[in-house]
């Protein structure tokens, strides 16, 4: 099965690097495409200027080795003003603590979802592969990713989401277990405890469609990938063991933390965003959830959120940071992405 998801992607090993939004650019995902595997580019948090510049730098260095790009496609919130201040006014006490002016905090979504503005950049430069998260984007704009040949992926993380992908003809799914660091790609449900463990994911999903399924969540090293192939997965994704790689951009902040024993810790939180990601506890997660209903829907948790962690950054505490991780730190190496990427595959046939 990893020689036919190989073929399809035009890939060497079955190894993609998970998109990660906020902690890496172009560097990481094509260090990972030149050792062999699947670089990907997160673009939910890009301007259009700054994805044509990203993208422009990959052509150029990769000449013709395969990478993803890969987008939100949730639906926008209606701003909620009632819904605002409510979330504000839970915050209060931490405004009051760092000294943050409630009035100068913009309003804004921060994510946006895949858009046929966004389609207008990727044309011009014609990605082999675009992934999804949340869904699928409507089928207009789905049509344009196919008409210039990309192949399409998306995220699952339940059999039902598996099969719904299946039906609109994705060229494979990525199986998204509860381990997983950073933010569930759940779509047709808002319930987390249907949420399962990426390899009772993997092997359900594999036995419910007939397209290849890419393990995700928990795998960080080379037996973790061993065994998510044995277990019917076609490729591996993984983000959380990339996160100490020279090529991220990962904060001294983060960084630390992942290498505390504070990671052993992670839980799911809508706190940063409104939507559940799992991420190191720390003390925002201690003290407001980590789940709480009173974030407003995603995404727009995100900006009274924003100049508390920019406050207690400067102070050198991450105690409002998104510490994304998942339930496995053990494989973190600050090591350059390419070898880490080769060492991911030294238990499995490569032939």
């Amino acid at each position: 099965m990893s020689q036919t998801l190989r073929e399809l992607l035009s890939i060497e090993l079955p190894i993609f690097q998970a998109p990660m939004a906020g902690v890496q650019g172009s560097a990481l995902a094509m260090a990972v495409s030149g050792a062999g595997g699947l670089g990907s580019l997160p673009c939910a948090m890009l301007s259009p200027d700054a994805m044509r510049q990203e993208l422009a730098a990959m052509q150029s260095a990769l000449d013709g080795r395969p990478y993803n790009v890969n987008f939100f496609c949730h639906t926008p919130p209606v701003a909620d003003a009632a819904a605002e201040q409510r979330w504000r006014e839970a915050l209060a006490p931490y405004f009051d603590e760092f000294g943050v002016d409630v009035s100068q905090i913009p309003v804004g979504p921060g994510r946006l979802p895949f858009s046929h503005e966004a389609a207008d950049v990727l044309e011009a430069f014609k990605p082999p592969v675009v992934s999804f998260h949340f869904g699928l984007p409507d089928a207009s704009l789905l049509a344009r990713v196919r008409g210039w040949g990309a192949k399409v992926l998306s995220s699952a993380t339940t059999v039902e989401e598996a099969r719904w992908l299946a039906d609109r003809g994705v060229d494979a799914i990525i199986a998204q277990g509860a381990e997983a660091g950073g933010h569930r790609g759940m779509f047709l449900t808002d319930e987390l405890g249907t949420q399962v463990g990426t390899m009772a994911l993997v092997r359900q999903i594999a036995q419910a469609v007939k397209v290849p399924v890419i393990a995700a969540g928990g795998m960080a090293d080379a037996e973790g990938v061993a065994a998510a192939l044995q277990l019917g997965a076609a490729g591996v994704q993984v983000g959380t063991a990339y996160l100490l790689c020279p090529e991220a951009t990962t904060t001294a902040i983060h960084r630390a933390a992942l290498q505390s024993e504070s990671a052993r810790h992670t839980a799911f939180t809508n706190l940063f965003t409104g939507r559940p990601a799992r991420g190191i506890v720390n003390r925002f997660l201690r003290e407001m959830g980590p789940m709480s209903p009173l974030a407003p829907a995603f995404p727009l948790a995100t900006a009274a959120v924003g100049p508390l962690r920019a406050a207690a950054e400067k102070q050198g505490l991450g105690d409002f940071s998104p510490l994304w991780a998942g339930q496995n730190v053990g494989g973190c190496r600050a090591v350059p992405a390419a070898q880490l990427t080769r060492d991911l595959v030294r238990l499995i046939d490569q032939r």
